[in-house]
């Protein structure tokens, strides 16, 4: 959330950011409401100064057993008074509370300008795509080839956009998982995490998934909990409502968890195979600091989620995201997009990571804070986050990357010990 005060004192600034984003915001509402809050609390300062000076001179009457009732009906009148008006200003800076949950952050003065996707930029690219000399085939179909995965079984127990995998490919999957969590607890030092799958609606909102995005998250009936689309949610939540000690930050946190996500607006939309799914497996960074160091933790937090790339030699690009094409909750992100030689195009790289630097945006929301030190007041944290990475497309990955031309598939060299040394996937 950003700070009322940002656009009560830079309000044409504000505007003109989120014009970057590709949003033209009607500010007037806020303007609006801010003015008669204030004025509503001048009123009220006036009125309590008031009954404090009939206070005082009720207090003088009785000591000189003069008349104080008509100071005293005064005196209860203004207090009347002064309750309805604190309602007002309450009402006003929910008001102002509603209207800024709907903005999303401004984007950092490094992020490029662009509408949309087509104003990324590329920053650089690790690995050289491998050259095939058989036509490459899409993961879908090697691995139902080979027994690994199972798309129409998913859907008679569920519906389109769900998977099931068996036998070595629930083994790959289980390994990627372990590599991820030992490469970034044991060399990286992330803290693991195993956090709820459901959440209350006030987690969702600390992270910027409600009110806007209520459309694609799961919600159960009776509870009000929601499915969380990513870990991001319930890790970056771990510290709401709290002040956090001199010398604690930062934090770094890994969970791996299923994510829920209703893929609304996306149908059309990678139709076929893991890309897009409505429950995937991902292993989430999160990392929490300073406002003075949050982007030196980003630029840290890209080169963890490319060291999985570059363990498991999987070519892959990183890209910085420019404002039209950001998340809501982010003020700076670089995606690391993998090289996929199976896509119908001829091959291309797609997203794999997202990694996100939300300064304070979250922290407001959440209201997570630390002391700088012992005696100093406290400033709200910068939340930091990011797929470090995504299980399944990372699966796919491997599946397509590592194909050989009898129809199976080498395993990295990475993931052997996690699969019993085992070299190759092929058909029984």
């Amino acid at each position: 959330m950003l700070e009322a005060k940002l656009l009560r004192d830079n309000l044409e600034a504000v505007r003109a950011r989120l014009q970057d984003r590709g949003l033209t915001v009607e500010l007037r509402e806020f303007s609006d409401a801010d003015q008669e809050r204030r004025r509503l609390l001048t009123e009220v300062e006036q009125l309590r100064h008031r009954r404090n000076t009939v206070s005082e001179e009720v207090g003088r009457r009785k000591r000189t057993s003069e008349d104080a009732a008509a100071l005293i009906t005064e005196m209860r009148e203004v207090g009347d008074r002064i309750k309805a008006l604190d309602g007002d200003v309450r009402a006003r800076e929910a008001e102002i509370e509603r209207f800024l949950m709907t903005l999303p952050n401004l984007p950092h003065p490094s992020v490029p300008a662009g509408p949309d996707s087509s104003g990324n930029v590329e920053i650089r690219r690790w690995g050289e795509p491998r050259r095939f000399d058989f036509t490459p085939r899409p993961h879908w179909e090697i691995g139902e080839a080979l027994g690994l995965l199972n798309f129409e079984r998913a859907a008679r127990m569920a519906q389109a956009r769900f998977s099931v995998l068996t036998g070595l490919g629930a083994r790959l999957e289980r390994a990627l998982v372990n590599f991820m969590l030992d490469l970034h607890t044991k060399e990286h030092g992330y803290t693991e995490v195993s956090p709820p799958l459901l959440v209350n609606a006030a987690a969702m909102t600390g992270t910027g998934q409600l009110p806007k995005f209520s459309e694609e998250l799961f919600k159960t009936k009776d509870e009000s909990l929601y499915l969380i689309p990513t870990a991001e949610v319930p890790v970056t939540n771990l510290h709401r409502e709290e002040i956090l000690p001199p010398g604690s930050l930062p934090l770094s946190y890994v969970a791996f968890t299923p994510c829920f996500r209703r893929e609304a607006g996306s149908y059309g939309k990678d139709t076929r195979g893991l890309i897009r799914q409505h429950q995937f497996n991902k292993v989430e960074l999160v990392k929490i600091s300073e406002a003075g160091r949050s982007y030196e933790a980003l630029e840290q937090m890209v080169l963890d989620a490319e060291s999985v790339l570059v363990r498991l030699g999987l070519p892959y690009r990183v890209v910085v995201l420019c404002a039209g094409d950001m998340g809501f909750s982010a003020a700076k992100t670089y995606d690391i997009e993998v090289w996929l030689p199976g896509q119908s195009d001829g091959g291309g790289y797609r997203e794999i990571s997202s990694v996100s630097n939300c300064e304070a945006f979250q922290a407001r929301r959440a209201n997570i804070r630390y002391r700088p030190a012992a005696k100093a007041a406290a400033e709200h944290v910068h939340t930091l986050n990011g797929s470090g990475v995504a299980v399944g497309r990372t699966w796919l990955a491997i599946v397509e990357n590592y194909q050989e031309a009898d129809g199976s598939v080498r395993i990295p060299e990475a993931l052997r010990p996690y699969m019993d040394g085992l070299e190759r996937i092929a058909k029984a």
